[in-house]
């Protein structure tokens, strides 16, 4: 499936939601892998803001990728985030939609207390 890479350098992102797991089903509550690591999946929501435009964006991120205090109004960087456009139908309806993810989320707040302390 087509990865189309974003770029970030002229967004603002800021954590909306801390890191959560990322279910795999529902039913079991059987929490996602990934699939050439092994690495359980983490959920971070972001506010995106570029062009004049904010977004709450969920970007799906190994657990090991994570990195600093990830609280609500943290400023981090996004790494390696991709796009990937998804579609699927379940009960006869069609869905489709956008997931991002990326290989790390990194505070930002953590990165400037260690600043100004050198």
């Amino acid at each position: 499936m087509r990865q189309i890479p974003v770029d970030t350098t002229a967004a603002t992102v800021m954590v909306a939601k801390p890191p959560q797991p990322k279910v795999k089903d529902r039913r079991t509550g059987e929490i996602a892998t990934d699939i050439d690591t092994g690495a359980k999946l983490m959920t971070v929501d972001v506010m995106f803001a570029a062009n004049d435009e904010v977004e709450i964006l969920s970007i799906t991120v190994p657990e090991t990728g994570i990195s600093g205090e990830l609280a609500m109004g943290t400023p981090v960087a996004l790494t390696g985030l991709i796009a990937r456009p998804w579609e699927n139908e379940f009960n006869g309806q069609k869905r489709h939609g956008i997931a991002f993810r990326a290989v790390a989320v990194t505070s930002l707040a953590d990165m400037a207390a260690q600043t100004k302390a050198a």
